[in-house]
Formats: structure tokens, sequence, C-alpha cells
């Protein structure tokens, strides 16, 4: 291993040549405090900045026992020096040269606690970071003394004062380790309990805005506070006994006004499958983690998926058993999200009639009348969602402000007034009791159990010109997978770009390493896990990049199934 002094001199030797001199800083370099080690180097100053890691020993790291006792309480910890390194990085960036010279970045984990590639921490206390500089370059050339700045002032700078436990206040990496395990304790409760989710007293549900993720502030903001008679207590490991609302199994219905938190709660149990750090407002809003949200999705493509439970009988006898478009309606795309959803095991989904195809939700009484049910493929959702729970265990929740025929099939129905729930339940049998609409049930049979669909090989090919494996992530919503686009924006479960980028390769690796003849969906999802469990990671990249966050395989199986070249049998 080279010393710090020597890279002084090795950049001191190179300024002035050609950009590809860099290439001689490959490898470690030891500082006093950590090692520097550089994977790689950018082709060029206007190309994605180099892969570069910092390595503190763990009597260096001195971070607190607590701090990493447990997987839960070492990823809560992990988050916070990702997220403090993220922003301090930020504001050492600077312009040095052509192209993305000067720049520092890491992977922000924002306001979710994600499983990722920026910051690990081992079972010892020693952390790795992983993240990017912009080589400084003048032109082509290199610019040593710039270079000289960036990696042995900046970056020692950087590490020093977000990487070590001296670096923060005690309390505050207490916190996150804390509110970390007892989020995942909370979690593994819910199912005992009977329940679907649970909501804290005292909880911050609405956001900032659209597009930032943080809890609103300034006056008028309502803490949760939930109903008498669903206010559950429960014992958490750090934070003693919490109270809050607890949403049970069956068919929950979010009833109220325009703009009085119907869909804000939806967006929070949304969310509530991924932890949330100290202060987000949402650290004690948790949902079980097989809970998927659903929605329409006009021009979607669908693969051979059975969605003939809810659209049969087309006309010209077009068969809805193995349904397949590259451009689905709005009632075709959310039937095949179901059942692609509860392929991928879920047991619980979110649905809100906001963001969901009319035709598809509900048929009342008129339009029975006017288009009777011989004439009409579509069977609507609030005459399938009560054998999803009773013959296939499937939870519902749903957000209804139009339609009061689903009162009829709830178990539990809330009425949100001013952000607060109210327990309506017995006042809205009464309501539907005094005014029947009429409106005949058109269910039919259960939901039939879809046949396993089998992957073509082939089909899921990451291969783009030249390279083996094409993967890019360009935008919030957009992943470029080998020769495909695949639009991800109505997956509102994915929630960073490092996500994204996890389940692009997570798609390269199911093309190159798992599929073979008869291999099902279900199967391809069972063995990434399992190849996840072991490896971690970095089995999706063996590049060791720090750009990868935990994915759900119910994101996973969303991308694969809007992946156009796919094809199943």
């Amino acid at each position: 291993m080279r010393e710090a002094t020597e890279l002084t001199t090795l950049l001191e030797q190179i300024d002035g040549r050609g950009y590809k001199a860099y290439n001689q800083i490959v490898g470690n370099w030891r500082f006093a405090d950590f090692v520097l080690r550089i994977d790689y180097v950018q082709g060029d100053p206007f190309a994605e900045p180099s892969r570069v890691r910092a390595l503190v020993a763990a009597d260096v790291a001195a971070l607190p026992s607590g701090a990493f006792v447990s997987p839960a309480r070492a990823l809560g910890t992990a988050s916070l020096l990702a997220s403090s390194f993220s922003k301090v990085a930020r504001r050492a960036s600077s312009s040095a040269g052509s192209g993305r010279s000067g720049e520092i970045q890491m992977a922000d984990p924002g306001q979710k606690v994600l499983l990722q590639t920026a910051v690990l921490i081992d079972d010892h206390g020693a952390v790795e970071a992983r993240f990017k500089v912009g080589l400084p370059a003048q032109g082509r050339r290199v610019s040593g003394r710039q270079a000289i700045r960036l990696l042995t002032e900046a970056v020692p700078t950087l590490v020093r004062s977000t990487l070590l436990a001296a670096a923060h206040e005690p309390d505050q990496m207490e916190a996150h380790a804390a509110s970390n395990e007892d989020a995942d304790a909370l979690r593994s409760q819910l199912r005992g309990l009977g329940l679907v989710a649970f909501v804290a007293d005292g909880a911050v549900l609405p956001r900032e805005s659209g597009i930032d993720d943080t809890p609103l502030s300034g006056e008028g903001i309502v803490p949760f506070d939930a109903p008498p008679s669903l206010r559950v207590e429960v014992d958490l490991p750090n934070a003693g006994s919490i109270t809050g609302m607890g949403i049970p199994v069956g068919v929950t219905l979010v009833v109220g006004g325009g703009f009085h938190g119907k869909s804000t709660l939806l967006r929070a149990l949304e969310a509530g499958v991924y932890n949330h750090k100290p202060g987000d407002g949402r650290e004690r809003v948790v949902s079980r983690w097989d809970t998927v949200k659903v929605r329409t999705e006009d021009g979607r493509s669908i693969a051979g998926v059975d969605i003939s439970s809810y659209i049969d009988n087309l006309p010209f006898g077009k068969t809805t058993k193995a349904f397949s478009t590259q451009n689905a309606s709005g009632s075709t795309s959310q039937a095949a999200t179901i059942v692609e959803a509860c392929e991928a095991g879920a047991g619980v989904l979110l649905v809100d009639e906001d963001t969901s195809a009319t035709n598809f939700m509900i048929r009342d009484r008129r339009m029975q009348e006017l288009v009777p049910k011989a004439g009409e493929p579509i069977t609507p959702f609030v005459d399938r969602v009560r054998s999803l729970y009773e013959v296939d265990d499937t939870s519902c929740v749903l957000v209804m402000g139009g339609s009061g025929d689903y009162i009829e099939v709830a178990d539990t129905i809330l009425r949100m007034h001013d952000y607060l729930p109210e327990d309506v339940s017995s006042e809205a049998r009464a309501v539907a009791e005094a005014h029947p609409t009429g409106r005949r049930a058109e269910g039919g049979p259960p939901q039939a159990d879809p046949a396993p669909r089998t992957i073509q090989p082939g089909s899921v090919d990451p291969r783009r010109g030249r390279r083996a494996s094409y993967v890019r992530v360009p935008d919030g919503r957009t992943l470029l997978f080998g020769t495909e686009r695949i639009d991800l924006a109505a997956v509102d479960q994915l929630v960073s770009r490092a996500q994204m980028r996890a389940v692009g390769h997570a798609l390269a690796y199911i093309g190159e390493h798992l599929l073979g003849a008869g291999t099902t969906v279900a199967n391809v999802l069972d063995r990434l896990d399992d190849v996840i469990r072991r490896e971690g990671l970095d089995a999706l990249d063996t590049r060791q990049v720090g750009d990868l966050a935990a994915y759900r395989r119910f994101e996973l199986a969303a991308a694969l199934n809007r992946l156009r070249t796919l094809r199943v049998e």
C-alpha cells in the first residue's frame, strides 16, 4: 500500500499530461486515519466521475457499540453517516476545471432508511464509504494541483467530518440507530396483532410538496390522533409503550371530503413499507412489507397475464386468460397490476380512486340498467375485493370519495376530517341501509388462481451494442435497460434512483444467470431474493459501487412486467 505523500508526488508528476495519466493513481493510499481506495478512473473529465472508497478502521471510527450491535441499528447509523457525507460533499464540491472536475458525490438516502451501498458498517464497527469524485482537468489534461487539493485535502476533511463518531452528537447517532430498530420491531408485530398497518399518535403525515419528501412545517400542522375504537398500544425496544391507530386486516375504506387527508394517509401507508429517519414525522408509521400500491397506467405493456377474474368475454372471443398488449387501457392495466402484485406475493393492496380507472372500480345501478352485464366485459373491483380477502387472504385499503357502494363490502370505514381519522363503520352501515342503491353484485365465482407464467429465455436481455450489460437511470421515472426504456413513473413505491439502479442490475442478473427452461416469474423473484440475502447488493454489480439501494421483490416484478421485450408462456 502506498502512502498519501506518494499520491501527492505522483499527482505533481502527471500535472499537465493527458487525462489518461490519472490511471496511475488507481489503488490504495494510506492516510493517517483512513485508506483511500481509488477503484476506477473516468475516461475523460466529462464522463461519469471516478469511483472512490474511504476505509475507516473500527478503532478510528470509534462508533459506540450500540450503533452497530444489530443489523437494524447498523443500518440506521449507516443512513445517518451517508446523509451527512452526501450533504457535506455537495458543499465541498467546486468547479475545478473542465467538465465535472472537482465534483464529490454520494447517493443521498433521503428521508427513508434503505439498505444501501453508499456507507457500510461491518460487525466490528469499521466503516466503508463509497462515493465519486470528478478528477480535475484543464481541457483534457491533468490538473495535478487541483487534484492534490481534492484528494489530499477536501476528501480527508470530508471523511473526518462525517464518518467518525466524533463528528456527531452521541444522542444523534443513538436516535438513528434506535429509531430504525423500533420501526423494524413495530412492523414485525403487525401480523400477530391482526393489522396491516400502524400509524402512531403524534405522527406528521403531510409532506412539503410532491417533490419534497420532508415533513410539512409551519402553522396548522395536525399531529395524527387515533380514533378510540382503533387505538392500539405496542411496546418497542427503545421507545417503550406507544399508541396509535391499527388498521385491521380485511377491507378498509377511507372516506371524507376533498383536501381532508384521505390520500395523504394512503401515501403514508404506501411509504410505510420502509423505515424513516428521526424527524421525518413517519418514524412510527409502518405497513406490512407485502403492501403494494396499485393504480391505472394507460399505455403500459402486459405479457401473458390472466386478468379473466376482472375482464372477460371480450369482443370477437379474445381471451384474457393470458392477456398481452403493448398499449394497455386504464382498466386492463389496473387489472394486470393487481394480478402481478399477487403473483409476487402481495398480501395488502392500496388503491386510491384518484389514480384508478373509474370503470374498473364501479358500475352503478343506472349503468347496469343501461349496459347489461352480458355486454360488459369488466367485473368491477367492488365485486372482487371481498373474495380477494376471504379466499386469497389479501387485504385492501381503499380511498374512496365518490361511490358509497364500497360501504357494503368494507369491514372498517374511516372518515378523514381535518387530517384526523374517525371510525364511522357503524354510521356508514346505517347510511347504506337507509339509502339502498339497488346495485346488483356482478362478482360471480371467486378470483381464479392464475397459472404460473414461464419467462422465455432471451426476452430479458441487458445487452446494448458491445456492452454485455447496459443499465442507466437518467431520471426518477425511467430505467434504461439494454435497448429498452422502461417507464416506472407509476410504480409509486420505487422511491429513489439508487433503488431503480439496483432494479436495473437485478433485471440484468436475471437475464444473465437465472433464466432457463421452465423458469417462472415467482421462481426468479425467490431465487434472486436468496442471492441478495447471501451476498448483499454487491451481487448485482461486482464493481462494488456506492449507488445501489435495496428494492422489494414487488418493485422488481413491476419493472420486469413493464419490460416490453418480456415474453412468457
